[in-house]
């Protein structure tokens, strides 16, 4: 299987995430000279070596007007205008600012951008030369960040507006991020735990925490934590795009690398700025899963029994009993029910409504397995669906028992006879 593994170690911003994309590229000049012919207002991306704390990588400059909004010490995305004429512009990992005012306050300030809600992007993305499937994508990433700033600012998501220099600069880091990851070939995306920073943000009308209001709604069950880096290192854009695009949140899994992209942001710290994303291969990761146990002495075959039947259908990944001695030398189980980590409140409350026991064990499980695919066979018997598995340096062919007993029972057959007539022919 081929993986994606990002490191946010330094957390995430749109623009370093579309930079470490393109280090994996085939052809990034290219890439570049598409993407500035899609035509969205204003928008030149630019391509530049970038070097942190001694790695050399790429920062991808979005010029709107010819100029890097960033540089403008202007947040890459988030200027949103409500119908109450409030401004919110973020400091982020790029080199982003975070003020926000009142229209009141708007005196000697230029504002003769217009505002855009989240139609007009839609109809943006929707009218670019990009595949279905980027404009999905696309619609899908800056639909999240809408929803944030609605929910952090007590707004509909009709009334939230962005700046439209903002906007372009954010649609130009959306659009070409998913681009790119439509334009690579893997099969899942697999991601770290997400830095986001630590400390506050000052305002003109007060002072935030890190992760910002929006950032952290986007952020909701995704595992995040904080260091001794002050500032806000993952901002609304990149929180975005990771929750969207991301199968799993996770520590690195076995996996032999192909290629590395370093993502850089514009702000230095101690530690290198950046994104790392590395391209490889891995044997069928499965992730974690949860073990859960409890001893019984004091229930009979019939209710265990029942127990895991029920446990099974729910969804179980498997059940099973151990016998064992007790205490008082007395004759008991150890149930055992296999379930996935957001599975694990439903399994506890069967196994605690459904047998005696007062207390149950967690255990956390590394899962490996081999990929697998089940296809209908046509033989002399009829149809008989085959479950192929192969990894590890491994191949095993096995055909579903009930397809063979089935067939047994028609033939008055012995199992062993059906499954060698039809190993013969397939």
């Amino acid at each position: 299987m081929k993986i994606l593994y990002l490191e946010c170690n330094m957390g995430a911003a749109g623009d370093m995430l579309m930079s470490a994309f393109i280090e994996l590229h085939q052809d990034p000049e290219d890439f570049v000279d598409r993407f500035n012919q899609l035509g969205i207002p204003k928008v030149e991306l630019k391509k530049e070596k970038s070097v942190k704390c001694g790695i050399t990588g790429t920062h991808m400059k979005v010029l709107v007007d010819g100029i890097e909004e960033k540089s403008q010490d202007v947040h890459q995305h988030n200027h949103v205008h409500c119908h109450d004429k409030v401004h919110i512009h973020e400091h982020g990992n790029s080199g982003e600012h975070t003020h926000k005012h009142s229209q009141e306050n708007c005196n000697g300030h230029e504002h003769s951008h217009s505002h855009t809600g989240l139609n007009d992007i839609e109809h943006l993305i929707n009218h670019l030369n990009i595949d279905e499937q980027v404009k999905k994508d696309a619609i899908g990433v800056y639909t999240l960040i809408a929803e944030a700033e609605s929910h952090a600012h007590g707004k509909a998501i009709s009334d939230i507006h962005f700046h439209e220099v903002g906007t372009m600069d954010a649609v130009a880091d959306v659009v070409a991020t998913c681009m790119l990851i439509h334009e690579l070939s893997f099969d899942r995306i697999l991601a770290s735990p997400v830095n986001v920073g630590s400390g506050q943000v000052k305002c003109a009308h007060g002072i935030l925490p890190v992760p910002a209001p929006a950032t952290a709604f986007i952020l909701q069950n995704v595992p995040i934590y904080n260091n001794e880096i002050k500032g806000e290192l993952c901002t609304p854009t990149g929180a975005a795009l990771l929750k969207y695009f991301v199968d799993s949140f996770e520590k690195m899994p076995v996996m032999k690398v192909e290629s590395i992209g370093y993502g850089m942001g514009n702000k230095d710290y101690p530690t290198a700025n950046c994104v790392r994303i590395m391209l490889g291969t891995t044997e069928n990761p499965m992730g974690d899963i949860i073990e859960l146990c409890c001893n019984l002495d004091d229930i009979t075959s019939e209710n265990i029994g029942y127990a895991a039947e029920l446990m099974m259908k729910e969804g179980a990944l498997d059940v099973y009993t151990t016998p064992v001695v007790m205490k008082k030398n007395r004759p008991g189980f150890i149930l055992t029910c296999m379930c996935k980590q957001e599975d694990k409140e439903k399994f506890l409350n069967l196994i605690f409504k459904h047998t005696t026991t007062l207390g149950v064990r967690e255990y956390t499980c590394k899962r490996y397995g081999l990929e697998r695919n089940i296809k209908a066979v046509e033989t002399s018997y009829g149809t008989v669906r085959v479950k192929k598995s192969k990894g590890y340096g491994v191949v095993k062919t096995k055909i579903e028992y009930e397809d063979l007993a089935e067939i047994a029972k028609k033939n008055e057959a012995s199992l062993e006879e059906v499954r060698k007539r039809i190993q013969q022919e397939i």
